[in-house]
């Protein structure tokens, strides 16, 4: 396609989207699956209009999911819940850390018994494909900051913090198969790449989020209302966050979300123990930015499944690819999530609800390009390419019919978060 084509096709999209936005979302469906269909049509599947090559174009690839993975996060965060103890956070915790290890060792066993990978190739698919996403999930994530199901709260908060915490997996993975330095039975890794990174990121979000909500007080107008430029303040810190995350090499993800929450924890501190005049007290900037993210969130989403079904030849489905996909949605996640919420309280109903959505998506394509850039052998990022896409694609048909449909069966029987 040349630039003009891209120009009709992304208007003809915009358009679509614009005049039937409502009416997609009353669809038993999700808008992702709207966007993969259309990608499918154009693509080499069908008319052959278009093919994305991802493998010839990692870089690019990287970048747009990159952008898009910061954005959802961040607006992740700042739809997270302030009346929130500790004790609260232990199933999402338990989620993104200890089911995360699960899931990755649960399809590497697959990929090396079935699918003959090595042990490298198959810790680094396991961790390629283990983060749940969180920008095709937003269906099933937290709708807005005072939405107290129990939920959206934990998938939210897991989506959140796994794309972090696939990282470490993900180096691991790429040192078995001779790409990284891991160091003496391991010793650099777990230091380097999972500790250091891990506790960074952490803290470098916390200060972020509560240096920006303290600077905004000190140094706006207490009079000031909301205008256009709150949405840079936005972005800029979440861009900022990630530049100094990646420079001490520190989890970026992780900091981007953390940032998100602790800018509107900080700033609901201010506004309940620090009044001033309104209509500066009237709600805080994670309050008035949520609509303009959230369409920032969409069209990274639109984009990122269009290319996702321009990527897709017939020949990309086999025994083995679905196979994968059907392991992880049916085994692996809901097993994983089993096992790692042994020492929680969380209710049958919501660790089977939580074990089936495990939204795969942007954040395995990330990391997918992230490894092919890192030097991963062409014929190895092949496949990845392969089974990757294929169970992107699956998750987002067989979970996107799944999701509102469940979600409204339990919907008025769901446990709230309670406050603290």
């Amino acid at each position: 396609m040349d630039t003009t084509s891209w120009f009709i096709l992304a208007g003809l999209l915009f358009l679509g989207m614009g005049l039937t936005g409502d009416s997609l979302r009353r669809l038993p469906f999700t808008s992702s699956m709207v966007y993969l269909v259309v990608g499918i049509l154009i693509g080499p599947t069908a008319l052959g209009v278009f093919h994305f090559n991802p493998l010839k174009q990692s870089d690019l690839l990287q970048v747009i999911t990159e952008i898009a993975v910061l954005l959802s996060l961040f607006n992740a965060g700042m739809k997270f819940p302030t009346a929130i103890s500790l004790l609260r956070l232990r199933t999402p915790i338990l989620l993104a850390f200890i089911s995360m290890a699960l899931t990755v060792g649960f399809i590497a066993v697959f990929a090396h018994y079935l699918l003959d990978f090595s042990w490298g190739a198959a810790v680094l698919l396991g961790a390629i494909l283990s983060p749940t996403d969180p920008v095709l999930a937003t269906d099933v994530q937290l709708q807005h900051p005072k939405d107290r199901n129990r939920l959206r709260f934990n998938l939210t908060c897991e989506a959140g913090m796994n794309d972090g915490s696939a990282f470490p997996f993900v180096m691991l993975g790429l040192g078995l198969l001779g790409q990284h330095h891991l160091g003496t039975l391991g010793f650099d890794w777990l230091v380097k790449d999972f500790l250091w990174a891990t506790i960074g990121g952490v803290l470098v979000g916390i200060l972020a989020g509560i240096s920006l909500a303290y600077l905004i007080y000190l140094y706006r107008p207490k009079t000031y209302s909301h205008g256009f430029w709150d949405d840079f303040l936005i972005l800029g810190l979440g861009a900022l966050v990630y530049g100094i995350s990646q420079t001490l090499h520190f989890q970026g993800f992780i900091s981007v979300f953390i940032a998100g929450m602790s800018l509107r924890y900080a700033e609901t501190w201010i506004i309940i123990h620090k009044p001033v005049p309104a209509p500066h007290n009237q709600d805080g900037l994670s309050d008035r930015v949520l609509n303009y993210q959230g369409q920032l969130e969409r069209l990274s989403e639109l984009i990122l499944v269009l290319l996702v079904g321009g990527t897709l030849f017939v020949d990309s489905w086999n025994w083995r690819a679905v196979g994968l996909a059907f392991f992880i949605f049916f085994i692996a996640r809901p097993l994983a999530v089993w096992l790692s919420l042994i020492p929680s309280r969380t209710p049958r109903r919501i660790k089977l609800l939580m074990g089936w959505f495990g939204v795969r998506g942007i954040g395995s394509l990330f990391y997918l390009m992230f490894a092919i850039r890192q030097g991963l052998p062409e014929s190895l990022a092949l496949q990845f390419i392969q089974y990757t896409l294929i169970v992107i694609t699956l998750s987002i048909l067989i979970h996107g019919v799944s999701v509102k449909p469940l979600l409204t069966r339990f919907a008025y029987c769901s446990p709230r978060i309670q406050k603290k």
